[in-house]
């Protein structure tokens, strides 16, 4: 496979866990998370100490995945033939992941109506690869 190829998807896998350490920067899951770590290590249910650092630490992983998805995008852009695929993987690799991050991470439901999007997102990029050769 070419190295182009790994590198945006990879960019991509970043985007998405940027945007999941954005959330879990403003949600209430963190809330119930810190509640959880606050009690595991003693300290009591509601430690504002506790839930801050869960934030700040949050943030600064979303901010390490956008400086480290922009490296690898800048990379991938570079090595491969065409910048439009590169923009088309990293997109779809990007929607797909977020996707099931969000399943995964905070229970969100994906409706039919989504599958149908993801679809016309796929076969429009396709269409517009195959227009960039």
């Amino acid at each position: 496979r070419p190295a182009w190829l790994l590198t945006a998807v990879a960019s991509g896998a970043c985007a998405a866990f940027n945007g999941v350490f954005a959330k879990l920067t403003t949600t209430e899951l963190t809330s119930t998370w810190s509640h959880a770590v606050s009690v595991f290590l003693g300290m009591g249910e509601n430690n504002r100490f506790v839930e801050l650092v869960i934030r700040g630490l949050a943030f600064a992983l979303n901010l390490l995945f956008n400086f480290i998805m922009w490296a690898l995008f800048t990379r991938a852009l570079q090595l491969a033939p065409s910048t439009v695929r590169v923009n088309i993987i990293n997109t779809s690799a990007n929607f797909l992941i977020t996707a099931v991050l969000g399943f995964v991470i905070f229970s969100e439901g994906l409706p039919g109506l989504w599958f149908l999007g993801a679809a016309c997102l796929v076969a429009g990029s396709v269409v517009i690869g195959m227009r960039d050769e």
